[in-house]
């Protein structure tokens, strides 16, 4: 294990695929080498059903994106540079309109997802920005996809299914701890937005 590197779930799906993740980006940093290699092992961890513990599939009162939604951190690279993560939406519930300014893969492990995804229309300034909605998706578990900003970086997800759904995250990025921006499509307003980790602190925080 490289020097600072967090293992939240630490068994041996995790790590193999960590390593794998690892392996590949160290032989090409590029998405469009990379992505293609990752999504077998990919979907063979949205496949098993028994490797997330039950916690981690829990929405959380205090998290970060509001509406109880639960962001698990499962993995961190001590340097920043690649993130794994549960995002658990409850019932009804909708994350807000925000980017990721990361590539990696997306995928639904259970539950059912409705996501919407954005493009910028225009930047009329002032802070503001005129999204126009480019794509409805339905998850279903074993969905997945791949993101690669600017093309599809934006967007919001809703659970559709009784139960919460719970979607796994990879990315390049230590996601939770860095800011991005959260978006108001009515109004075109964008405030800077960090998602931070149910169960892991950012450098800064206490």
């Amino acid at each position: 294990m490289a020097a600072g590197d967090e293992y939240f779930v630490d068994n041996q799906l995790v790590r193999e695929f960590v390593e794998e993740v690892k392996r590949v980006l160290a032989e090409s940093p590029a998405p469009a080498e990379v992505l293609p290699r990752l999504r077998e092992p990919f979907a063979r961890l949205l496949a098993d059903p028994d490797w997330l513990p039950e916690a981690y599939r829990q929405p959380c009162e205090t998290g970060g994106m509001g509406s109880n939604i639960g962001n698990w951190l499962l993995y961190r690279s001590g340097d920043g540079s690649l993130s794994l993560f549960s995002l658990v939406v409850p019932p009804g519930a909708a994350t807000p309109v925000h980017d990721h300014l990361a590539w990696g893969l997306v995928g639904l492990y259970s539950g059912a997802q409705e996501e919407l995804v954005y493009r910028v229309a225009e930047t009329p300034g002032h802070g503001r920005v005129r999204l126009e909605l480019a794509q409805v998706n339905r998850l279903k578990p074993g969905d997945f996809y791949e993101l690669v900003p600017p093309d599809n970086d934006i967007h919001t997800v809703r659970t559709v299914s009784a139960e919460p759904s719970v979607s796994i995250h990879l990315l390049t990025r230590d996601i939770g701890c860095i800011w991005r921006h959260a978006y108001e499509p009515e109004t075109g307003t964008v405030k800077p937005f960090r998602s931070g980790y149910t169960n892991a602190v950012c450098e800064g925080e206490g």
